[in-house]
Formats: structure tokens, sequence, C-alpha cells
């Protein structure tokens, strides 16, 4: 079983890990001060939400017109380009006092860009890295960003305390300006890994035809749904708890970051494979616990425990990978990435929605509950996909 020191070797992982840390941080720093400035220039929360979450849902409109450039174009260039667009973008807000909307339009339209660069990445790594390896090196690309995005909106916070926000955009745009040559000189020049023009048209056959596989679909509803109405829960941590949220929030990242340590590093294939029903199950039954009024600190540990079921992500990625042609594969983990990270968004807009309506608390569990129901309707599919595709792959 390889270890954390065997693939931090490997010269381009090291790459991809570092200028995914500093790109985090960067994007983090940049999301929270924009929320800020805006809820302070326009006092909407829509907008302060929308400049914070509207990137995610844009994401899927970058997966259907852009995507194909994560197999049809030279990995280590696009991701120096993506790098230096994000750059100027956070120095553009760091040197101009833009109107809100302007603001919420630039971030929506660099998000867009940025779409594509999971499945640059995530197709990378499948290269970078041996076979049996993906796994491991994912989970540690996961703690990095859930690390990463601690560090981002703890130290923006405190930041702002002490500097103003164009000060703290700055420092933003440092952040993503150190991984120009980061990337430039430590990532090879590969080839593209299907010769075609990065296209909407490409872009559209290569996602007709993944989402025409019977053992994809699955794996990608599977990957999207469960996990985005318990995102929906959590968005609701904030109105449920009040001041209190911080600690809900600091259980489930801690509970994240605990199931991709594991899972990634103890698990072998088989034991993920087995794992990944229960992890599944897992990820929602805690937050049935919402059902009665609990201490903040028990319904803390039912967080943590729940969100240890998000590593059966890890296992489910693996199998997409496994089922997914060589020449598809940055596509199918854009894609994968892009439509997991809108449904986060859809999710959260929604419960926050019924919620206006309703209360918190009954809206946390009913999400809970639905999450749980799909999982079980998503196990006999899922299961015929794993038996389909040996453990060792």
């Amino acid at each position: 079983m390889s270890t954390y020191r065997e693939i931090f070797r490997q010269r381009e992982f090291r790459t991809l890990w570092l200028s995914s840390a500093l790109g985090n941080v960067s994007a983090t720093m940049t999301s929270l001060t924009l929320a800020i400035v805006v809820n302070a220039d326009t006092g909407s929360a829509l907008l302060s939400a929308l400049i914070m979450f509207g990137p995610s849902l844009v994401q899927v409109v970058g997966a259907s017109t852009l995507m194909s450039a994560a197999d049809t174009a030279r990995p280590r260039r696009i991701l120096v380009v993506l790098a230096a667009v994000s750059t100027v973008a956070v120095v553009v807000q760091a040197a101009f006092d833009l109107h809100a909307m302007t603001r919420l339009l630039l971030t929506l339209a660099v998000a867009y860009g940025l779409s594509i660069a999971s499945g640059v990445r995530w197709g990378l790594l499948n290269e970078v890295v041996h076979r049996d390896q993906f796994v491991l090196g994912r989970s540690t690309m996961n703690l990095s960003v859930g690390a990463m995005q601690i560090a981002g909106f703890g130290g923006a916070g405190l930041l702002l305390q002490v500097f103003d926000p164009a000060q703290v955009f700055w420092l933003a745009a440092i952040c993503s300006a150190l991984t120009l040559p980061i990337l430039r000189f430590g990532l090879q020049d590969r080839a593209p890994r299907r010769a075609a023009a990065t296209s909407p048209r490409e872009t559209w056959r290569g996602n007709r035809r993944l989402l025409a596989e019977p053992a994809t679909r699955p794996l990608l509803l599977a990957l999207c749904l469960p996990n985005g109405l318990i995102v929906g829960c959590e968005a609701l941590f904030v109105p449920y708890a009040g001041a209190a949220a911080g600690l809900l929030l600091a259980a489930a990242a801690a509970g994240m970051m605990f199931g991709d340590l594991v899972t990634g590093r103890f698990l072998s294939p088989a034991m993920r494979r087995k794992a990944s029903v229960h992890l599944r199950m897992l990820l929602a039954v805690p937050f049935l616990g919402f059902v009665a009024e609990l201490p903040m600190g028990v319904l803390a540990v039912l967080v943590a425990i729940a969100c240890i079921g998000y590593s059966a992500s890890l296992s489910q990625q693996e199998l997409l990978v496994a089922v997914t042609p060589f020449e598809l594969r940055g596509q199918v983990l854009g894609l994968e990435s892009a439509l997991r990270m809108t449904t986060f968004g859809v999710c959260a807009v929604l419960a926050g929605a019924v919620a206006d309506l309703a209360s918190p608390r009954p809206v946390i569990v009913a999400f809970a509950a639905l999450s749980l129901l799909v999982s079980i309707a998503l196990t006999r599919p899922l299961t015929r996909v794993a038996v389909a595709v040996p453990a060792a792959a």
C-alpha cells in the first residue's frame, strides 16, 4: 500500500499539490473578502451569497461548453493560463473600486473559465501517479483543499480586522501569482490525451458519450445527489445555530478530513468498495438526530461522524476512472467535479429558500432523509458497476 512519503517523492505530484493549495488559499481569501465588501456596499444578503456560491453554480455551464479542454489541450499550458487569469482577476479586484455588480460579474466570468481546471488537474493526476496511487493522491489533494479553505477563510477573517479589503486582495493575488512559476517549471509539457478541437461541440460530444454509459450515470448521480443534499443541511447551520454554527462547520470539516485520511491511506481498493456502501448511509443518518433539540456538543459529534461519509466519494471516483476510456478521463473527472459543485450550490440555495418558509431544523432532517433515500435507491446500480470492474482496477 502506497504511503504519503512515496507519493510526495514525485515532483509533479508535489507541484500539483502545492499549486492547488496556494490557489485554494487565494480563492477562499478572495471569496470572503468579496462577500464582506459587497455586503458593506449594498446590504444585500442575496448578492453576498451569490458572490460566494455563484461560482459553484457557473461550473455546470463550463462543464457543458469548455470541458473538452481537459483532454484536448496541453495540461501544463492550460493550468498556467488559468492561474494567470485568476491572478489578474484578483489584481483587478484589489486595484479598482468596482461597483458591487461589476465585482459579481467579474467573479462569475472568471469562474466560468476556471470551471475546467478541476478536469485538467484530476486528469493530469491520473497520469502523474501510478494507477494504484490515484485514490491516495486524490485523498491528499482533498485534505489540502479542506485545510487551505480553513486557513484561507480564517486568515482572511483575521486579516480584515487589521487591513483594509484591498490589502487582503493583494495578499490573495500574491498567493495566486506564486502558482505560475510552480506550474510552469514543475510540470512536464505533456501532449493532449486525444486529438480534437477544444470546443463546445467536442465538449457536448464527450459529455453525451459519458452520460450514455450505463456505468457512468449512476456514479455521477451518487457523487452529486446524496452529497449535495447534505451540503443543503450544512447551509442551514448558521440560521439554526447562530454564533455556534462555527462549531458545527468545524466538526463537518474535521469529519470529512478524517474520512479522507483513513479511506485514502489505510484501505485497499477492495476494502474501500465494501466500506463505500456503509459510508454513503453514514453520511445521512446522523443528521436525522436534528429531529430532537439536542445539545450543541452532541450535534457537533453527530455532524463529524456523518461527514466521514463523504469519503465514499473516493471509491466512486476510483470506479469512475476505471470505467472511462483514457482519452476521456480528464473530461469525466471535470464533469463530475462541475456537476457536484453545481449540485452543492443548488441544494444550499434550495435549503435556504425552504427554511425561510418553514424553519431550519425540519429542513435539515428532510434533506438528510432524502439523501438517505437516494443512496438506498442507487445501491443496486452501483453494485452492478462494482461487480463489473475488478477491485484492482
